[in-house]
């Protein structure tokens, strides 16, 4: 795995080299069509990831390249499980802040309970950048067979905070406590971004979940927040479901829910949920948003690793993930182009990866996507 690492970052850093493409600066939300005409390109920042991420990221390369699109990588390796061929956090922190926008493949997180470390370097990531809010966009796509159809949701966790907020100790041997953090601005913060999600892009409800029958005060907390800012939007339907009962009502009828707005942990357990309605891991994509940049990432949090070099993943959500990334930056006709033809291949059904019940590799449906392009 380390090898792959190493010899797919120096194919990251030739193709950068190569490409012929000028730098662009970013802006906060979104770049003028102006300034890309005047410079030429748009400067991203990509982190491959651990398992199949540097694979599934080449593809995503081959794809940009056969279709002109005019976008400058800025690759980084960053890696917990190889951390002798990771760059420093503060160095691809650094890049992410100056370009505000990003690729990024899952990366692993090792067991640290013999080490003392607590937080993990995704953590560590989201707290240097405030990347605060996780957006996962759960949809049907055309020619993959589920259980359900026309499934069309999206899932913003809160990922700052809640169980994740890495506080754990031993008081006496064989007893542990785990600290839950929840914050009224926070909560009233990710409650906020959900309404405003849900206007933005002509959604209908928003519903909170919570577990605020047991954890009264924690719980209670995100959900009075969620309560409070929903007063802000008389237009937008609210409603509040208990987490439990949410994984049910989920796979038994998903199409009830619009927009999902949750704590840390259960949007985690929702997101790879959800995922497995419409697919699996290889179809869905994500974004985690701070005030000021983007990281464009996979919605399931799944490395593959015990497929990695044999050519089988399915780079369906990380191209996705570059469609959506392309609109952030207003290279929206390069975002149609690829987008159509992604779901031309997976409509067709001829060229699949194994996941979606075909026999192609990684490199013949990347090839397929490419040839819709013409």
């Amino acid at each position: 795995m380390a090898l792959l690492a190493r010899n797919i970052c120096k194919v990251l850093s030739q193709n950068a080299q190569k490409g012929a493409v000028r730098s662009l600066h970013v802006g906060t939300v979104r770049l003028q069509e102006s300034a890309i005409e005047q410079e030429g390109k748009v400067k991203c920042t990509l982190i491959p990831g651990d398992g199949v991420g540097p694979e599934l990221v080449v593809s995503v390369q081959n794809v940009f390249k056969a279709a002109n699109v005019p976008v400058e990588f800025e690759p980084y390796f960053l890696s917990e499980v190889n951390p002798t061929l990771s760059a420093p956090l503060e160095q691809v922190s650094n890049s992410i802040a100056r370009n505000r926008v990003c690729l990024k493949g899952i990366l692993a997180t090792p067991d640290h309970s013999h080490t003392g470390e607590l937080q993990t370097l995704n953590m560590k990531l989201r707290k240097s950048l405030d990347l605060y809010s996780n957006v996962v966009h759960v949809k049907s796509l055309p020619g993959v067979k589920c259980r359900h159809k026309n499934v069309d949701c999206i899932i913003i966790r809160e990922q700052t905070e809640g169980e994740y907020s890495a506080l754990e100790h031993e008081s006496v041997k064989g007893v542990v406590e785990c600290l839950k953090i929840v914050t009224a601005t926070k909560s009233q913060r990710i409650a906020k971004f959900a309404f405003d999600y849900a206007v933005k892009h002509n959604r209908k409800k928003v519903t909170c979940v919570h577990k605020a029958n047991i954890m009264k005060l924690g719980d209670g907390l995100f959900l009075k927040s969620c309560q409070e800012i929903a007063k802000m939007y008389p237009r937008i339907t609210f409603e509040t479901m208990i987490v439990d009962n949410c994984t049910m009502q989920m796979v038994s009828n998903p199409h009830q829910f619009d927009v999902m707005v949750l704590p840390n942990l259960y949007g985690n357990i929702l997101d790879n949920l959800a995922s497995g309605l419409v697919g699996g891991a290889g179809v869905v994509a994500g974004a985690s948003y701070s005030p000021e940049c983007v990281v464009f990432e996979p919605g399931a949090r799944h490395t593959y690793s015990e497929a990695v070099g044999k050519n089988v993943a399915n780079p369906t959500a990380m191209l996705l993930c570059a469609v959506k990334l392309l609109r952030h930056v207003n290279l929206k006709r390069y975002s149609e182009q690829i987008k159509d033809a992604l779901n031309r291949v997976l409509n067709d059904g001829k060229v699949l990866t194994k996941d979606l019940g075909g026999q192609s590799s990684t490199t013949e449906f990347t090839t397929a996507v490419i040839h819709c392009l013409r």
